[in-house]
């Protein structure tokens, strides 16, 4: 029988519990942030919520996917699940600070990370956790938007904060920052500037619909990612989905199909990836809690892909 992580709360995909372990002693480990700081429109969307719906959903699966070739990724690789982050919802900088030191203490282990928020603004923390390693990182950052803004009504840690933090951080490559899936009205006219001063790449909706051959394309972008880094992260909001295939998420149409996403993230584990996020899913908003079940796919899918490109010890 597998214990559970706190309540009725299992291990994600029957993972292997090791909160409170000392010694990780798995290939993957997996961690939640059930962090939500600021909301930039409306009042609260629930997206704290998300690792415990995550997981619960996760129960539901295996590690089974025959459409590729068959793999059990669970034959290749173990997974540990290590808990969640403690935040604390009245200290904004004190929970960063937390969430960074968490991850760092993951990173030094070497294994493949799988994290979920909480919103986008725990990847600034995750990602400075991992370059006070020394790793010279690049990243893939697939989202309807760029969240690159200097602050949120003077918080500078908001969901539509991190990746002009990240811009900041030394150990980050800007050049090999790319922006993904970019789209809509809800980006403000100054994110695209911003992403073009700091020397990061913006790849639209379009660049990935006017694809000819999506698997090709991929390629090409984690190439821009790799490009003089020493490793290559991917941190995914749920909403570059279009809200058809993304009901517990941000309200954004105009968006990829969830068969576009395992696509692209399938062949991004091919090539290799350190480590990996999914964030913004709201379980208050989603009766049937689709876009947390597909949680579990997602990470299958760069598992397996991770498992096919030799990356797997």
């Amino acid at each position: 029988m597998v214990s559970n992580i706190y309540g009725n709360t299992p291990p994600m995909l029957g993972a292997k519990n090791l909160t409170g372990a000392k010694d990780y002693d798995t290939d993957v480990l997996i961690y939640g942030v059930p962090w939500e700081g600021a909301c930039t429109w409306g009042d609260y969307t629930g997206c704290e919520l998300g690792p415990k719906q995550i997981r619960l959903s996760s129960a539901r699966y295996s590690t089974y996917l025959p459409e590729l070739d068959h793999i059990n990724v669970e034959d290749h690789l173990t997974l540990g699940d290590v808990g969640d982050v403690s935040v604390i919802p009245h200290d904004v900088p004190g929970t960063m600070d937390r969430i960074e030191s968490f991850a760092e203490n993951l990173w030094k282990s070497g294994k493949f990370l799988v994290g979920f928020g909480g919103d986008h603004g725990i990847t600034y923390p995750v990602v400075k956790g991992l370059t006070n390693t020394g790793k010279k990182v690049g990243i893939i950052h697939l989202d309807s938007h760029y969240d690159n803004m200097p602050h949120y009504e003077g918080d500078p840690f908001a969901r539509s904060t991190p990746f002009m933090r990240l811009y900041e951080t030394e150990g980050v490559r800007n050049e090999s920052l790319i922006h993904t899936g970019i789209k809509g009205p809800r980006n403000k006219p100054e994110t695209g500037k911003y992403a073009k001063e700091a020397g990061a790449v913006t790849l639209t909706i379009n660049d990935i619909k006017e694809a000819s051959d999506l698997r090709v394309f991929a390629n090409e972008i984690y190439d821009m990612a790799a490009k003089d880094v020493d490793v290559v992260y991917l941190t995914i909001c749920s909403d570059v989905l279009d809200f058809a295939f993304n009901p517990g998420g941000p309200v954004d149409g105009n968006g990829i199909t969830s068969h576009e996403l395992v696509t692209m993230i399938y062949e991004f584990g091919k090539r290799g990836l350190c480590g990996m996020d999914f964030v913004e899913v709201y379980p208050q908003q989603d009766p049937n809690q689709n876009s947390a079940h597909f949680v579990s796919t997602a990470v299958l899918y760069v598992l397996a892909g991770h498992v096919h490109g030799g990356h797997a010890k």
